[in-house]
């Protein structure tokens, strides 16, 4: 069962709330490589909300390189995301964020050791 939480809300719009939680799913291999995803009707069904808005994420995530589709057979996670286009705009935000904590005095060797513990897998940090 996909457990994606919407939460109408939220002002992220419905699609977004969809691609967040599967991308999750696809990175915490919750969805396993090469896994067949629900169709964009039965997940539409599942959650009870437009298939337009499915296939907007089913899309997206393709075109970010989580999911890949095979004509016929239907909608599957990928193996590593050659996720160039997403690995681009989160490299930017990145960028961003680092620039900002290190004006506001955060260390650099803070921000190393917490990159260090999240490549360990401590993501809850």
């Amino acid at each position: 069962s996909y457990m994606i939480q919407l939460d109408y809300r939220d002002a992220k719009p419905i699609y977004q709330q969809i691609k967040h939680g599967l991308r999750h799913l696809v990175m915490t291999h919750a969805i396993e490589p090469d896994e067949k995803l629900p169709s964009v009707r039965e997940l539409a069904a599942l959650l009870a909300i437009n298939p337009n808005t499915i296939q907007r994420a089913y899309r997206e995530l393709e075109d970010e390189g989580y999911l890949y589709t095979c004509q016929g057979k239907g909608t599957f996670a990928a193996h590593t995301p050659v996720a160039c286009k997403r690995q681009q705009e989160l490299m930017r935000q990145f960028d961003d964020v680092v620039a900002e904590l290190l004006f506001l005095s955060v260390s650099s060797q803070d921000l190393s050791s917490r990159i260090a513990l999240l490549s360990e897998g401590g993501n809850s940090l």
